[in-house]
């Protein structure tokens, strides 16, 4: 019987650096094909449950049950944006409202940065028109690159469902290939790796609902009691864009402003939309994230952090989406495995003891 190689410290860590930028750089190269991949592994685990009841308890096809489940998730998404799309449609017939009050709205802003700064309304315009040039002159290629994004964006949309699909039909040959990577006796661990994935997974996406909603509902009250129209809609976008880390508030915001000037232009309910998004995300980051998300996933903050701005760094939106669940993949995977169970705990969000160290001193020998 063969004997395992041990290799010294430096040659571990070595190969660990290696093996993650190796895989950093393919990601990076082969995003576009990675990504919509790891979207639909991830909601395949998601519908699995639905997928096990309706295979094993009411005994449909393999198949039917796979499409049942897809079309399910699919509905729901169409749902929710047939409905947000019915509520801008409403928005849309007070255009020449929101113009007018945004009109007023800048009007008062130049008067306030005149007051000020003692800088001269014309002084302000000349400003913006020469901002405006510069951006019209690079329009074309912004033109390029949204219309690129956009058809990137429906090729996802039709390629997410096939592969969750697969997924979910091929569960038991990819886990039979993952068995046949590793010896017999490593079989135990394995199964206790994919059940805990499958069980992170699930929670982490679980955990995003309900913060979703619980921010939808908030905003909502919060912009429903300072009198804002729109406001379950505006809620619901607001909920949905706070699953993008850091910019997705930022963007709920601005959309919310633009949104209340179908009603009135007036500073104060401007300060009051900025005072309910500052609330609800107070809320949100002290004790949604923490009892919900964290609590899930159990990677500290740190580690979540530099994952969701490498995972931005490296394939945008999606990246920062897919940071947390692939984290959590990691860290489950890094502690059943001996030799890198410290980088599992490096990931963890445990309490540490106190630890003391224990060693001899030194004596000193003539």
């Amino acid at each position: 019987m063969t004997q395992p190689i041990k290799l010294p410290f430096y040659a571990k860590l070595a190969c660990i650096l290696i093996s993650l930028i190796s895989f950093s750089y393919i990601f990076c190269i082969a995003k576009d094909v990675i990504t919509p991949v790891l979207m639909a592994f991830l909601f395949a685990v998601l519908l699995l449950p639905i997928f096990t009841f309706l295979k094993h308890r009411l005994k449909f096809p393999r198949h039917l049950a796979a499409i049942i489940c897809v079309l399910t998730f699919a509905a729901f998404v169409v749902g929710i944006l047939v409905f947000i799309s019915y509520e801008v449609r409403d928005m849309a017939n007070d255009f020449d409202t929101i113009k007018k009050n945004a009109n007023a709205f800048i009007t008062d802003i130049h008067k306030f940065i005149k007051d000020s700064f003692n800088v001269s309304i014309g002084e302000q315009k000349k400003y913006i028109d020469n901002v405006t040039k510069d951006s019209v002159k690079n329009g074309n290629a912004t033109i390029g690159s949204a219309l690129i994004s956009i058809t990137d964006l429906l090729l996802d949309c039709t390629i997410i469902p096939i592969y969750t699909f697969l997924f979910l039909i091929y569960k038991e040959h990819f886990i039979l290939f993952l068995a046949k990577l590793i010896n017999k006796e490593n079989h135990a661990a394995l199964q206790d790796i994919l059940s805990q994935i499958k069980v992170s997974i699930n929670n982490y996406i679980v955990g995003l609902l309900l913060e979703m909603t619980t921010v939808a509902i908030l905003t909502s009250l919060g912009l429903w009691i300072i009198g804002v129209k729109y406001f379950i809609l505006l809620g619901l976008i607001t909920g949905i864009l706070n699953l993008i880390p850091y910019i997705g508030i930022f963007i709920a915001g601005i959309i919310t402003v633009l949104a209340s000037l179908t009603g009135t232009g007036e500073t104060s309910i401007i300060l009051g939309i900025l005072i309910v998004n500052i609330i609800v995300q107070f809320i949100d980051n002290n004790l949604l994230v923490p009892l919900i998300i964290n609590s899930k996933v159990e990677i500290n903050a740190f580690v979540s952090i530099m994952g969701i701005i490498v995972g931005g760094a490296a394939a945008g939106i999606a990246g920062m989406f897919l940071a947390i669940p692939l984290l959590a993949i990691l860290k489950i995977i890094f502690e059943r495995i001996e030799s890198m169970e410290a980088w599992g705990y490096l990931m963890g969000n445990h309490v540490p003891r106190k630890f003391t160290w224990r060693v001899r001193r030194p004596k000193i020998t003539s």
